[in-house]
Order: structure tokens, then C-alpha cells, then sequence
């Protein structure tokens, strides 16, 4: 027996052995008892179904346990209500037989459940950001949270590089305040290219930190391949591999999800669907699918790459690559949980999808998991925070509302000229008004953002976007675009079902749909382009390109489609670095193959454009831009001047030729003054300091120059 284990809480290490048959701690769990012991906030990473919750939750206990801890003593954040619900059980089975209570607090439960008797709060309280928020601003309630120890946020990655992480750490300083100690932070993830560096988002210096984490157990694992341009074979070919199997089948929008379940249906048997976007009890009951010992396949986008337990499976589908290894390795983890090889079969339409599937999976072998970065300017939350303090207190002072909303550290980089402009941008935009040394809501706020007990004001997600689809009886089948639904042509589909339009009701998004009887139907969600192949996926293409081949073992046919793949890309490409040569398809066209990504390649081309001049044409995808209608003399030399005057411009220059979103991407972005708006967007949409960063360091050559002479020789 363990020491770990034979120091735990006498009742605890009776649950765990005759309730799990436990006699030790994994490896991971007993690393992480000994840091949260040791009063660390800690980063614990472990691969999916790697014991994460546990090793976070067995510490946590056991001081409640040892120490007679009253109240509320752990509050378990997650970024999904469907998680919370699902973690629910596994929280009450280890607490429960402790005499200890476990609630969970969001939207989708009953107000009359949240809620607690004042002198017996649970112990555990379960909940998402958003409903914290609504939570500590409950007079009758937020008492309680004077006395939380732990707070443990699950599935951390999924907040950090979001306005829902700047928000989250709002809500972490807030809780050290209310409690007026450092509470410790225990954060989840199985994936961070960066850890320490997230730990240290995390936990804010506060104190002594820890990242516990214990390298994958090396298993084996069985790919295989099917590389079919027929859509219709492709389909047939998924379906064999999922028949009577316990299958997840992963795709990479909520649009494809609904179009092979429709290609699939009536063909598998015990088929299901989950995306964001479908009801609950939808998404419940394909997760109660795998339950059953039948066989039962689930067609599903990233809301089963979280920490839901599905159980056992036969088989991983992947329907095109992931655009990110991090995906890949949450999706894989899903597998092989019976001590028998992980089992992903790849469905792809082409050599190029084969290409960056071998890329994802050499970055997985290499351990190259992509870093996180958070947002720099959280002005989206800044507005957020004045707002809701204004809402909760009706006025006060500006010194009051400065102090009570933007003392979080998440704010520390906001100077005060920069608060001063907000005021006085609100002021003058009616947002706010002011008498005396008093501040308070004005009209535009009240209208804009007041309605329905200010619910809008307590989420940065943008909402809005979508309606709600519901039956004349009331029952939810889930969300639509709005944008659809004003352009369908009468029948949708959702769920795998097909339904018709019958009535909808705009001022409160909502759209009443009936079953259909078309035998097709097509539904589209704007706004769910992930940005392409992440930059480490398009970094190990290059790669694979300038060794002409791949590590992993293929068999003759797939090498042959490999070759097919790199015969697409230019001669020439070196393992790093930008590569520029005269395309042989277009004359006095040239490509410029900087292997960066979809993102870094979209501002690429923007300022390419500016300094070419002229009607030069420049497109771009995950791996090259390509330059056209040049007009006279034609040059790559003219191209790597370019190239180097773009390294020589500063963020402001960059900044000032960049073409703003709609601010319908951000809540609070319309209540923005200009210039922050444009500086949000510079940092966090257009990401111009990793740009420059990478930009600066990338070597530049050249293919076709030794024809030409360098101006100026």
C-alpha cells in the first residue's frame, strides 16, 4: 500500500477500496495529492480517462474530511453544464458514503433546486463561470462562499485563450476576496503545449505553484486508412466500420455532423448525434446509448472531446483531420480503455487530407501539443464587469466601481488613461451618466443590456446568433443559426431529423418546427470556421515535404498517396523557414510556402498586398500564398523584399492596414471606444505579436533567383 494512500482519511480509504477496489493511487494522483497537500495551486495533465478528477478530488476530501471543513469547501468549476451533469455522479459516488453533499448550480436546473437551507450549505458545490458570476452577486447565498478552500476548474484549455478564461480569473480573484484568503486553484487539462506557463495564468503568483503531470503510458495503437473522393463510398465505408460496434465517429463542424448522420440513418443501427447546438435530453440520450451492451455509434463534433464519460469503445472515426493536435489526442484517448490497442480510423476525401493527418499524428508521437495563449486586452470583459456592478448596485462612485471591477488581476495591464477613456466614451455614448461624484446606468445601458433581470449581462458569450427550434407542445430540439433559419427554404435539418418551419418569433429567437417529410434537407451554422490546421500541424507538414516522406509505417498504396500529396506542394521546401518560387501554373504567378497556417497566412497576404502594390492578387490556405497579376517585372526578389519590410513594421503599423471584424464576434464590442475595439482586435483576432514573432525568426529562400539579377547589382 501506497504511503498516500495509507494516509488518507479512514472513511475515504474505505470507500475507495470496498466501493472501487482501490488499494492504490495512480501514479498521477499521488504526484497530485502531495502538491495540493502542500497548499500549491496545480496544473494536474493527464490524457483522457487518466484519473484527472480523482486526483484532484481525493486531496480535496481529505482536508475536508481531516479538517471538520464547514460550508461550501470546494467549488468545481467547468466550462460545460453538460460535464457537470456528467461528473455529478462520479462527485457523489466518492461523497456520498462521506456524509458530504454535492450540488450542482446552472441554468438547466429548476431555481427551486438551487438553492440551500442557510445553516447546511453542500460541501461541494458544482457550477459553470457564468452561474458563479449570478451566484456571488445572491445576497442570500453568496454567504456561504466565505468559506471555499478549493476551487478546481475542469478541462482548463477549454477557457484559456477565450474572453470565458479572462473572465473565469475575474471570478478567481473575486472569490479571494469574498473568502479574504488565497483559496487554492487546481486546474484540469489533458493537453497544454505550455503548462508552466498556464499554471502561472492560473494561479497569478499568488504563491507556490506546481505542475503535476505524468507522461501517457506507451500503448499501442492501430490506425487505419481510407482515402475515398466519393462521398457515397466514403459513407459506406464509415458505416462498415461502425457496424455493431461501440463507435465515436468525430467530424469538425455541426454542418458535416448533420450531413453524414442523415447519409447514415436507417443504415446503423442504434445511431446518434451531439453538437452544442441540439437539446440536452438529445445529447443525454445519445451519451445513454453507450450504456447498453448493444453496439451504438455516436456522430460528434468536440463536445465529446471534454471530459464526458462515454465509457468503452470498439472504434475512434475521424472524418477529415482535426484541425489541431490537441483534438486528436482528447478523440484518441477516447479508445482502447479495455487494455487493448486505441483503434482510429481516418475517413478522408483526398491525398492533402491524408497529408495533414499524418502530420497530426507525427506531432502526437512527438509530443507537440499546440501552447495556449490568452487573450491580451480583455476589454470585452472590462465592460462586462462595470456593467454588472452598476446593474447589482444602481450607482456608485467611480472610484468604487473602478476598484470593485477592475482590481482583478486580469486587468493589471489596463493603464488608467485607458479606464479614463472608457468613462468618458460610456458617458458620452448615454451608457452612463453621472450625478454628483455619483456614476450610474443610462439609458442605452438600461435598454440594451437590462432586459429579462439582466441575464445577457452575466456571460461574455455572444448569444444571439442563434433561436431557438421548438415544438408547438414546447419541447426544445435545439438551436439554429438565425441566418438559416431567415434563408431556409422551409425544411431544416437537426438531430439527424427533418423538420419544417411552421412559425417564428424573432423578438424573442425563437422558431416553432413540426417533423418533415423531406427525404434531404441542409442546415449551415455562420461562424464555425476553426481557422484552419493549427501552426505546429502545418510546421510538420513541411517537414514530412523536406524529408519526402513520413516516419510512420505505410503500406504501398498509402505511400503512394502520400507522394500524390507532396507532388502538390513546390520543390524546394527546406524542414523550416519560407520558401519562394515561381509557380508553374500560372506565369509570373509565384508561391510563397510558409507552412505557417490558415491565421498567420490570412494577415500574410494582407500586408503582402499593401507593400506589392499595384492589382497584385494574393491568395493564401493553411500552407502557401500565392502571388499573381504581378503587372511588369515580375520578381522573387521583389517578393523577399516585401516579405523583409514586413518583418521591419512595428504592431501600430501592422495595425493600421487591417480591415475590422464585425463586432458581432464580442458581447460588449459595439459599446467599445473605437480605438480599444481596434486594439482588441489587433491582439486577440489578427494575433500580430505571435505574427511578428514567428515572422521575424523564419530564414527566407529562394527557387528561379539565380536567372535573375537582384536589383541594385
Amino acid at each position: 500500500m501506497s504511503s498516500v494512500f495509507s494516509s488518507l482519511h479512514e472513511s475515504l480509504r474505505q470507500v475507495l477500496t470496498q466501493r472501487f477496489n482501490w488499494e492504490e493511487l495512480r501514479e498521477v494522483q499521488e504526484k497530485a495529492y502531495h502538491a495540493i497537500h502542500a497548499g500549491n495551486d496545480s496544473l494536474i495533465i493527464a490524457p483522457t480517462a487518466g484519473g484527472k478528477s480523482e486526483a484532484a478530488l481525493i486531496p480535496v476530501v481529505d482536508s475536508i474530511l481531516k479538517g471538520g471543513l464547514p460550508g461550501i469547501a470546494c467549488i468545481y468549476l467547468s466550462p460545460l453544464k453538460a460535464l457537470i451533469n456528467d461528473q455529478e455522479e462520479r462527485f457523489r459516488s466518492f461523497c456520498t458514503p462521506l456524509s458530504l453533499s454535492v450540488m450542482k448550480w446552472h441554468g438547466d436546473v429548476g431555481r427551486g433546486e438551487r438553492s440551500w437551507d442557510e445553516a447546511d450549505p453542500p460541501h461541494i458545490l458544482m457550477i459553470t463561470p457564468e452561474s458563479l458570476e449570478v451566484l456571488t452577486r445572491e445576497k442570500n447565498l453568496a454567504t456561504a462562499l466565505a468559506e471555499v478552500r478549493f476551487i478546481v476548474v475542469d478541462e482548463l484549455h477549454a477557457f484559456v485563450e477565450s474572453d470565458r478564461g479572462a473572465h473565469l480569473r475575474v471570478l478567481l480573484d473575486r472569490m479571494d476576496r469574498i473568502t479574504t484568503r488565497k483559496v487554492q486553484r487546481i486546474g484540469l487539462s489533458a493537453t497544454a503545449g505550455n503548462p508552466e506557463e498556464i499554471l502561472n495564468w492560473l494561479a497569478d503568483a499568488r504563491g507556490d505553484s506546481r505542475v503535476v503531470t505524468v507522461p501517457a503510458e506507451p500503448r499501442e495503437k492501430q490506425f487505419v486508412f481510407i482515402i475515398e473522393p466519393e462521398e457515397s463510398r466514403r459513407t459506406d465505408a464509415l458505416i462498415r466500420l461502425v457496424r455493431g460496434h461501440k463507435a465515436l465517429v468525430f467530424v469538425n463542424s455541426r454542418g458535416n455532423a448533420e450531413q453524414l448522420m442523415q447519409a447514415c440513418s436507417g443504415r446503423v443501427l442504434n445511431l446518434h448525434i451531439h453538437h452544442s447546438s441540439l437539446s440536452p435530453a438529445t445529447r443525454k440520450k445519445a451519451e445513454e446509448a453507450f450504456l447498453s451492451e448493444e453496439g451504438a455509434c455516436i456522430i460528434c463534433t468536440s463536445t465529446l472531446e471534454l471530459g464526458i464519460d462515454i465509457g468503452d469503445l470498439d472504434v475512434v472515426v475521424q472524418v477529415g483531420p482535426p484541425n489541431s493536435v490537441s483534438s486528436f489526442l482528447q478523440r484518441m484517448g477516447r479508445g482502447g480503455r479495455r487494455e487493448k490497442a486505441a483503434s482510429v480510423a481516418w475517413v478522408l476525401s483526398s491525398p492533402s487530407e491524408f497529408l495533414f493527418s499524418l502530420a497530426v499524428i507525427e506531432c502526437a508521437v512527438g509530443r507537440q501539443v499546440e501552447e495556449l495563449v490568452p487573450i491580451k486586452k480583455p476589454y470585452n470583459v472590462l465592460i462586462q464587469q462595470i456593467f454588472l456592478a452598476l446593474y447589482t448596485h444602481g450607482r456608485m462612485t467611480w472610484r468604487d466601481l473602478v476598484s470593485e471591477s477592475l482590481g482583478a488581476p486580469v486587468f493589471r495591464t489596463i493603464d488608467s488613461g485607458t479606464i479614463e477613456r472608457v468613462r468618458n466614451h460610456l458617458m458620452l455614448a448615454s451608457y452612463l451618466v453621472q450625478d454628483g461624484e455619483m456614476v450610474m446606468p443610462g439609458p442605452n445601458m438600461e435598454r440594451e443590456f437590462f432586459r429579462s433581470n439582466g441575464k445577457d449581462l452575466y456571460s461574455v458569450i455572444q448569444g444571439g446568433g442563434e433561436c431557438r427550434a421548438v415544438t408547438p407542445d414546447g419541447d426544445l430540439v435545439g438551436n439554429l443559426d438565425a441566418r438559416a433559419v431567415r434563408s431556409a427554404s422551409g425544411e431544416i435539418s437537426l438531430g439527424g431529423q427533418v423538420w419544417s418551419l411552421i412559425k417564428g418569433d424573432e423578438g424573442h429567437n425563437l422558431v416553432v418546427v413540426v417533423p418533415g417529410s423531406s427525404p434531404t434537407s441542409r442546415v449551415f451554422w455562420t461562424g464555425t470556421d476553426s481557422g484552419g490546421f493549427s501552426r505546429i500541424i502545418c510546421r510538420q507538414v513541411q517537414r514530412i515535404k523536406a524529408r519526402d516522406g513520413t516516419h510512420l509505417p505505410l503500406r504501398d498504396p498509402e505511400c503512394r498517396i502520400l507522394s500524390l500529396a507532396l507532388a502538390h506542394l513546390p520543390a524546394g521546401v527546406g524542414p523550416e523557414g519560407i520558401h519562394i518560387s515561381e509557380d508553374p501554373q500560372e506565369k509570373g504567378g509565384f508561391i510563397i510556402a510558409s507552412m505557417q497556417g490558415q491565421r498567420f497566412n490570412h494577415l500574410f497576404a494582407i500586408l503582402l498586398r499593401h507593400h506589392l502594390g499595384g492589382r497584385v492578387q494574393v491568395r493564401y490556405n493553411d500552407l502557401l500564398v500565392k502571388v499573381s497579376r504581378f503587372g511588369k517585372e515580375p520578381s522573387v526578389f521583389r517578393i523577399a523584399d516585401a516579405i523583409g519590410r514586413i518583418s521591419g513594421m512595428t504592431r501600430d503599423e501592422i495595425g493600421a492596414l487591417l480591415p475590422l471584424p464585425p463586432g458581432d464576434s464580442w458581447k460588449f464590442a459595439g459599446v467599445l471606444p473605437g480605438e480599444l475595439y481596434r486594439d482588441m482586435v489587433i491582439s486577440d483576432h489578427f494575433h500580430v505579436e505571435e505574427f511578428r514573432r514567428n515572422l521575424g525568426v523564419l530564414p527566407v529562400s529562394m527557387t528561379g533567383a539565380a536567372h535573375e539579377e537582384k536589383p541594385g547589382d
